[in-house]
């Protein structure tokens, strides 16, 4: 009787956040040999590189393994920034996963090897014949670095999955004419990522006594804000400039909006190459689609000062929420906000000058007028990441840096 080879499938995962853990877990449920490059010292991806101050923005319902629930000492339904590292750690833990990770190793670059350039072009799925790992003898070669060495291995794989988030890597820094970006500014500038990494000690020495601006109004911003305002507060208010209005939710609201989030928030929008039944469905639902991004924006108007601060939105909530681009306010942000020890400026552009930042098109009544710099000894730029630019960087192949990007107007980023 002739014995039966069975060959294990690695698998090369990118990331140890919480979407690297998952894709670990099942990996080894499904009898494949994972190995997970964590560019840092421990789980949790983002959460890893994040203020310590800041807390989850989803209901912690929403946000946990169907196989492993909060712990009951977790009683908030908004846990703290070390309840969730706490969190992805237990699981870590609990499903032996750790053992899989090679932490602190940066993954170079990504080739697939054995086939060639035009054959990937004519490939309908993943492996060109239906079978997610092909059949066709190619590999994946994954370069990575260990410990910041210039010395990089080569690591072969049958498969990859990318877990490396949006939210982290290469910083969007804002471009500027000559002479008008941070080389004009006598003071500091610097982007969200870095303040993060500040021990609170070091934070704290940076920001005191200082003019803070910070250009940004998401979730890194307005924790950033909070806790410039809780050092300096109304002696150095902090400045927030905003390009657009966006809805964002108070620290509580009723669960209506997590329609959104579920398989039936899928019935009310078009997407790319639906059938004529599915566009039926989602013209025929417009109503109730309508109705449900209404109530939610009376009842954030109503729990929050928008109109009084000029900041209602021109689109609606579920132009924002399929763009992924919906915050949690902190609690007690628009209290410090009418307290005066944080300032809210509209500036649809801005440039640097040696005092600080001049605003260009902002407030109605000043758009005649040249209006004097915003001045300042601090800029952080809490401007976002190039999540796309992480990934373009990481494939050598362009048709690979094609497909992983998608297309610039998709309505939720990485749609497929």
């Amino acid at each position: 009787m002739a014995a039966h080879h069975h060959h294990q499938k690695q698998i090369a995962i990118i990331g140890a956040g919480i979407s690297g853990l998952l894709a670990c877990k099942y990996a080894l449920s499904k009898d494949f040999n994972p190995t997970v490059f964590e560019s840092q010292n421990g789980v949790g991806g983002l959460w890893a590189n994040t203020l310590p101050t800041t807390k989850l923005q989803t209901p912690k319902s929403l946000y946990q393994f169907a196989d492993f629930p909060w712990p009951e000492s977790v009683a908030t339904h908004f846990p703290t920034h070390d309840q969730v590292l706490d969190y992805l750690q237990s699981y870590a833990d609990h499903f032996e996963l750790t053992k899989h990770i090679k932490f602190n190793t940066k993954v170079i670059g990504i080739e697939y090897r054995g086939v060639a350039e035009e054959e990937v072009e004519a490939w309908a799925l993943c492996g060109g014949n239906g079978d997610v790992f092909g059949s066709r003898g190619g590999k994946w070669e994954v370069e990575v670095s260990s410990d910041g060495s210039d010395k990089t291995e080569i690591f072969v794989a049958d498969f990859v999955i990318l877990c490396v988030g949006k939210y982290s890597g290469v910083p969007n820094i804002p471009e500027f004419p000559n002479g008008k970006g941070p080389e004009a500014f006598q003071g500091k500038v610097i982007h969200s990522t870095q303040y993060s990494g500040l021990e609170a000690g070091e934070s704290k020495e940076l920001v005191e006594g200082k003019r803070v601006a910070i250009v940004g109004f998401r979730k890194h911003a307005m924790d950033i804000a909070m806790e410039c305002s809780e050092i300096n507060g109304k002696g150095n208010p902090c400045r927030v400039l905003y390009r657009t209005e966006r809805w964002s939710f108070p620290d509580w609201f009723p669960p209506l909006p997590c329609l959104y989030l579920s398989r039936f928030s899928e019935l009310l929008i078009h997407k790319p190459g639906e059938g004529i039944l599915l566009s039926l469905l989602a013209t025929i639902l417009s109503p109730i689609r309508w109705g449900i991004s209404k109530f939610v924006e009376r009842e954030i108007k109503r729990k929050h000062p928008l109109e009084k601060h000029g900041l209602v939105p021109k689109q609606s909530f579920l132009q924002d929420v399929s763009s992924c681009l919906i915050a949690t306010v902190p609690d007690k942000f628009f209290d410090r906000v009418e307290e005066g020890s944080i300032v809210l400026k509209k500036a649809p552009s801005f440039s640097f000058c040696k005092e600080g930042i001049k605003v260009e098109g902002g407030d109605k009544d000043e758009n005649k007028q040249q209006q004097p710099p915003l001045e300042a000894d601090l800029v952080i730029l809490a401007t976002g990441f190039k999540g796309e630019k992480k990934l373009q960087d990481i494939f050598g192949s362009k048709r690979f840096r094609e497909i992983i990007v998608g297309l610039p107007n998709a309505t939720v980023p990485l749609y497929r």
